[in-house]
This record gives C-alpha cells, sequence and structure tokens, in this order.
C-alpha cells in the first residue's frame, strides 16, 4: 500500500509539472493534444539544490529549461569577483543560450538560489523535434519566439543601464518582480543593479520613506 502510494504521488508530481510546462509554453506555441503526447516523451526532469550549479564556466549547455519552482542568477567571475547579469524565477525558461545553441563551452554560470524545480529539453533530444515530422514547424517556430523574447530582454536590460539611473532600475525592477527581495540575497541585487549594498539599502529607505 505505501508503495502504491509512493508511486502515485510520483506520477502526480510529473503531471503537474507538465501541466505546468505546458502553460508556460502556450505564450510561444500551442500544441495539440496528438503533438504534445509526442512531445513529453522528450522532456526530463531534475532538481537543483540551493547553490547548485545549472551549468558552470567552461563547460558546454546541454539543456534548455523550464522553472516549475524555484530561482536561478546567471553571473559572470571577472578578477575573482561574482558579477550577477539576470534572474530567472518560475514560469521562466533558463539556459545559457549561446552554449546551448552554438555547442560551445559557456561564458557564465547559472546558480539555484533555492531549490529549484526544473522541466529540462536536451539539446539532442531538441534537434529530433525540430526533425520530427509531426512537432517540426512548431518547434522551429518556438525557438524563433523564444530568441525573439530574449533579444528583447537584453535590449531592455541594457537600455536600463544606459537611459536609467540605479533608483530607477530599482523601482523597475521592484515592479517587475516584487517578492524578489524576500528571495534573493541583497549583494546579488545590488550587483544586478549595478551599485553597492549599501546604496541599495540607502534607496529602499528613500523609497519607503517616499511611500509613506
Amino acid at each position: 500500500m505505501c508503495t502504491f502510494k509512493l508511486h502515485l504521488n510520483i506520477d502526480m508530481d510529473k503531471q503537474f509539472k507538465i501541466n505546468v510546462f505546458r502553460t508556460g509554453l502556450a505564450k510561444f506555441v500551442t500544441f495539440e493534444e496528438k503533438e504534445w503526447e509526442i512531445l513529453i516523451q522528450y522532456l526530463s526532469f531534475s532538481t537543483l539544490k540551493k547553490k547548485e550549479h545549472f551549468v558552470a564556466e567552461g563547460k558546454v549547455c546541454d539543456y534548455i529549461a523550464f522553472i516549475i519552482q524555484g530561482a536561478v542568477r546567471h553571473y559572470h567571475v571577472k578578477d575573482g569577483q561574482e558579477i550577477t547579469g539576470y534572474f530567472c524565477f518560475e514560469n521562466e525558461l533558463v539556459s545559457a543560450y549561446k552554449s546551448f545553441v552554438k555547442r560551445v563551452p559557456s561564458t557564465n554560470f547559472i546558480q539555484a538560489l533555492e531549490e529549484t524545480q526544473l522541466v529540462l529539453i536536451a539539446y539532442t533530444d531538441l534537434q529530433k523535434m525540430l526533425n520530427h515530422p509531426v512537432l517540426g514547424l512548431k518547434m522551429e517556430r518556438f525557438g524563433r519566439l523564444v530568441a525573439e523574447y530574449y533579444i528583447c530582454c537584453f535590449e531592455d536590460r541594457l537600455n536600463a543601464f544606459v537611459t536609467q539611473s540605479p533608483e530607477e532600475r530599482y523601482t523597475a525592477l521592484e515592479k517587475t518582480a516584487k517578492d524578489i527581495f524576500q528571495r534573493v540575497p541583497q549583494h546579488y541585487i545590488a550587483n544586478f543593479l549595478g551599485i553597492t549594498p549599501v546604496s541599495l539599502s540607502r534607496i529602499r529607505k528613500r523609497t519607503l520613506i517616499l511611500k509613506d
């Protein structure tokens, strides 16, 4: 009886993740039931422990992942210092995209900020889906739309550093990722905003005073 319950819980958990993944993909492309039944055969699942790396600098990234639950940060190391470039949370895709697509070593790290549950698509399986007579066209569309989405994200990040003050970047982050300050260490957020932790504390205090 206990074994049966265990298997039942595992199956329910897997089905929940698949359903969440399908909902997340729908903003890029939708799949008919026949297509979806084929696609899920190429999926795998993984859980990263806190501080565990999804990919490390110098390693080829073999997966694109969808975050079911959890958070990760993208960072580089320069002169021994970690430079946080981006955060990803639930219902977002994550990968070292150039490494994944071009099959070259990654120039950055991706690390779990908390226990993070992922749905994975391996590079080799993505190629099979792209060449599949049923899935091929939609997977090509999916790849194009994902690329467009992340190009826009990169442009927004670049524009923020060129046109916005640190306080404006903080305000924008507060609006788009409301719980980030409860989930991400302050020194990572400061680094992401291009300021020191002390400056971040000052900005937060000024913002709280203005709200009052």
